[in-house]
């Protein structure tokens, strides 16, 4: 039987979102002042759902961990504190950005760009660490209903706006199979009005009309 994975579709998410916004810094025209605020705007909320991932993990994931195998999230944390203090240096950098004149932004721009690169290339391998290592020690100390518990609680503990935020990242970042299970499982535990609330908030807005379209049939099957 397949396990339940706490970590694949955020991370899916994460990755899509991160790798997004690489792309987007080394193409910016920061000459362009309405496309930066955009843009910086942009990595600001994306630096937030990053932070708040990271501490819902320690609220929860590591918290349970470290009650039934101490020590197992000491690299977890090591990385975790790593990544704050990233995000320390990727806000700097961003105000440089902001505090040039538009003609004056190519090097404040590229300390960015490369920066977050980083930050990114940090998290790609920290994420990757969970899935690999972490999870299959989740699933040798935790049943699956444990599992879902602990998810539970941590979307239970974000704000509404954040969730289909979060979502908004997720969906289009899995595979067509991957989107319906996940979205038959929110629907599953949802009442009616929430579940249109998340396709008409965070999915409908994230997919193609192709391939929302091929969602709802795939739904209503």
């Amino acid at each position: 039987m397949k396990r339940h994975d706490l970590y694949a579709p955020i991370h899916k998410g994460l990755r899509l979102a991160l790798s997004d916004l690489v792309v987007r810094l080394g193409q910016a025209d920061y000459t362009d002042p309405a496309a930066t605020v955009d843009l910086l705007g942009a990595l600001r909320r994306q630096l937030v759902l990053s932070a708040s991932h990271l501490h819902h993990e320690e609220v929860e994931i590591h918290t349970a961990l470290e009650s039934r195998a101490p020590g197992s999230t000491i690299t977890l944390e090591a990385d975790h504190d790593h990544h704050r203090r990233a995000f320390v240096k990727l806000e700097a950098a961003i105000a440089a950005v902001e505090a040039a004149p538009p003609a004056e932004r190519a090097a404040p721009a590229r300390e960015l760009y490369l920066a977050f690169s980083q930050f990114v290339a940090a998290d790609f391998a920290h994420m990757a660490e969970e899935e690999l290592t972490i999870l299959p020690l989740l699933h040798r100390l935790f049943h699956d209903d444990e599992l879902i518990a602990i998810e539970a609680r941590i979307v239970g503990a974000i704000p509404p706006e954040k969730t289909m935020a979060y979502l908004g990242l997720m969906v289009p970042a899995m595979n067509p199979s991957e989107r319906v299970a996940f979205l038959s499982f929110v629907r599953a535990g949802a009442p009616a009005e929430m579940f249109e609330a998340v396709l008409d908030n965070a999915v409908r807005p994230s997919l193609s009309a192709q391939d929302y379209e091929a969602l709802e049939l795939a739904l209503a099957a």
